[in-house]
C-alpha cells in the first residue's frame, strides 16, 4: 500500500524555516549549508507474564542547520520553530564554523551529488502503528504471553514492542529537497525457564526480527512470521534446552543460521568497513578498524565465496532510506567480493577527500542523525552477506557436517576495538553428527579472528534460506547516537571453528 507523507507533519512551517536560514547562510559566505526538520514519534510497550509492566510515547520535534564555512563545519539546533530562530540558528552555526576553524588542520570539501528538486520517499509499509489502539497492542502481546506460558515449561513470559515513525524534511544550498517517512517495528516474546532442583535458568526468545514493517507484521496478517508457531515451540525448546549436556570445548564446523549470523556480520563487517573507523576518526566510541584504507582491493577478508553488499534500498531494511542526511540518492553497492575488500561506506566528505584511493568521487549515501539535534555522521547501511545463486538448503548444508554443531539466534557478543577478535554466543546450538542434528547443547560460544572466520567459509546457502535480521540500536558517535540497522545473510558453511564452553570459561 502505498502511503502519503503524514498530513500532521507537512502542516510545520519546515520550508519557511528553511528558506529563512538557508538564505541567512548565503548571505554570510558559506560554501554549502543543509537544513534537517525531523519529528520522530516512538512508542514501547512492555508486559510481563501478560500483564503491562511499562508503556512510554515519545515525539521529538525540531530543525538544524548545517554549514560549510571557509573549508569548516559549523552545526546549530532548535526546537522554536520560526522564521527569527531559523535565521538564529544559520548565524550560531556559521560562528561556530568560524570558531573551528582554527582548530581544523584540513580544509573539508563534499562530493558532487546531483539536485533533487522537492522529492519524497516513503517507506513500504501496510498499517501505521501509529494507528492502531493502545489497548489493541496491549491485548495482543498479552494473549500471545499467556499462550508462551501456558506450556509446562515456561515460568515466565516478557514481551516487548517497540515501534517508531520517522519524518525527514531536508533542504540545502544547492537546490535539493526531500521529505521522508519511515515505519519500523520490533516484536519479541522472551520466555523463561528454571529448573527447581539446580535453580539454573534458561531464556529463549521468538526470532522474528525487528523490520521496516508496519503493524500487519506485528499481527502476522502479512505471512512474513508464523507467530503462534514461534510461541508454541518456545516451551518445548527452552526444556530441551535445560536438559541438554554442556559442550565439549574444541574446533567443530558450524553451520550458522541467519538468525544470528547477522550479529556476526554487523560487529565483524559492517562496523569494521565504516570508512571514518578505517581511518580512525571514530576511534573513542568502540574503536577503529583492522580494515585500513591501504588494504582495499588487497585484504583477503574472507573465502572466495564471499560477497558482501551495503545497501540503503532494500525492501524493509531498517537503514533503509531514499536519500540520506546529506541529500544523497541512497544505492547498492560492493564492500566484499569474491573474498576481497572493495568498498566502504562514506559520506560526501570521506568520499571527496579519499577519491583517489576509493576510485570514486561520490558519496553512497551513509550520513545520518538520529535527530535534529545530532550532527549527522557516517552510518552503517543494510550490510548483507549474499546468497549463492542455486545453493544448497539449510538441511544439505548440515548433510556436509560429519560432526560439528548448528547455531540458531542471537545473544551475546564481544569483539575487540578494531573488530578483529571475537567470540559470539547464540539461543540454540544443535550437535550435527554424520549429517544429522543430534540434539541441543548448551554453554557454548564461538571465537575467532574476523579474517579466519571468514576465510574458514565452505559453503553459502541459496536464495530460500536468505533472511533479514538487524537492530534498531547500533550505537556510534560522541554524543551518542542510535542508528536502526538490518542485515541479510544465507545459512552458511564454516570448517574449523573453535568452540568455547562458557560455563568452563567462567569458572562455573
Amino acid at each position: 500500500m502505498a502511503h502519503e507523507i503524514d498530513p500532521a507533519f507537512s502542516a510545520y512551517p519546515m520550508r519557511l524555516l528553511a528558506d529563512a536560514a538557508l538564505q541567512r547562510a548565503r548571505d554570510l559566505g558559506v560554501e554549502h549549508a543543509d537544513f534537517r526538520f525531523e519529528r520522530i514519534r516512538s512508542q514501547g510497550l512492555s508486559l510481563r507474564d501478560g500483564k503491562l509492566q511499562g508503556s512510554s510515547d515519545g515525539e521529538d520535534v525540531g530543525f538544524s542547520v548545517r554549514v560549510l564555512h571557509d573549508g569548516t563545519w559549523g552545526f546549530a539546533a532548535a526546537v522554536d520553530l520560526t522564521p527569527e530562530h531559523a535565521v538564529r540558528v544559520a548565524e550560531q552555526a556559521v560562528e561556530l564554523a568560524k570558531v573551528a576553524r582554527n582548530l581544523s588542520r584540513a580544509r573539508v570539501e563534499i562530493a558532487h551529488e546531483p539536485v533533487y528538486a522537492d522529492v519524497a520517499w516513503v517507506s513500504d509499509y501496510e498499517i501505521d502503528p501509529f494507528g492502531v489502539p493502545d489497548t489493541e497492542k496491549i491485548e495482543l502481546l498479552a494473549a500471545r504471553s499467556l499462550r508462551a506460558l501456558d506450556q509446562p515449561a515456561v515460568d515466565h513470559v516478557t514481551a516487548r514492542l517497540d515501534q517508531v515513525l520517522e519524518n525527514k524534511f531536508y533542504a540545502d544550498t544547492a537546490g535539493t529537497v526531500t521529505t521522508q517517512q519511515r515505519v519500523r517495528v520490533q516484536p519479541v516474546f522472551e520466555a523463561l525457564a528454571v529448573d527447581a532442583d539446580s535453580g539454573r535458568f534458561e531464556t529463549m526468545e521468538t526470532l522474528a526480527a525487528p523490520a521496516g514493517r508496519g503493524w500487519e507484521y506485528v499481527t502476522g496478517a502479512d505471512g512474513v512470521v508464523a507467530w503462534e508457531d514461534a510461541l508454541d515451540e518456545l516451551g518445548p525448546l527452552l526444556a530441551e534446552k535445560l536438559a541438554a549436556p554442556t559442550v565439549e570445548a574444541g574446533r567443530y564446523d558450524l553451520i550458522v543460521d541467519p538468525t544470528n549470523l547477522w550479529l556476526t556480520i554487523h560487529e565483524s563487517i559492517g562496523h569494521a568497513t565504516e570508512l571514518d573507523r578505517a581511518l580512525g576518526y571514530e576511534a573513542n566510541y568502540a574503536g577503529t578498524s583492522f580494515a585500513t584504507l591501504d588494504k582495499l582491493g588487497a585484504l583477503r577478508y574472507g573465502s572466495p565465496a564471499m560477497h558482501v553488499t551495503g545497501d540503503r534500498t532494500a525492501r524493509h531494511g531498517l537503514a533503509t532510506i531514499g536519500y540520506d542526511d546529506e541529500g544523497v540518492q541512497t544505492q547498492r553497492w560492493d564492500i566484499v567480493r569474491d573474498g576481497v575488500l572493495v568498498g566502504y561506506q562514506l559520506d560526501r566528505a570521506m568520499a571527496s577527500s579519499n577519491a583517489d584511493v576509493l576510485g570514486t568521487s561520490r558519496s553512497n549515501g551513509c550520513a545520518f542523525a538520529n535527530s535534529a539535534g545530532r550532527v549527522p555522521v557516517q552510518r552503517m547501511a543494510n550490510v548483507s552477506l549474499q546468497p549463492a545463486a542455486g545453493g544448497p538448503s539449510t538441511d544439505d548444508l548440515i548433510s556436509q557436517v560429519d560432526d560439528g554443531i548448528y547455531v540458531v539466534g542471537d545473544k551475546s557478543w564481544s569483539i575487540d576495538m578494531q573488530r578483529y577478535n571475537f567470540q559470539f554466543t547464540g539461543q540454540r546450538f544443535y550437535r550435527i553428527q554424520n549429517g544429522r542434528l543430534a540434539g541441543q547443547l548448551r554453554d557454548v560460544a564461538y571465537q575467532a579472528t574476523t579474517t579466519d572466520f571468514w576465510g574458514s567459509l565452505d559453503a553459502v546457502g541459496g536464495p530460500e534460506t536468505y533472511q533479514m535480521g538487524g537492530a534498531f540500536n547500533c550505537g556510534k558517535a560522541q554524543p551518542g547516537q542510535l542508528a536502526p540497522v538490518s542485515h541479510g545473510c544465507p545459512s552458511v558453511l564454516f570448517r574449523n571453528i573453535n568452540i568455547l564452553n562458557t560455563a568452563q570459561e567462567g569458572g562455573q
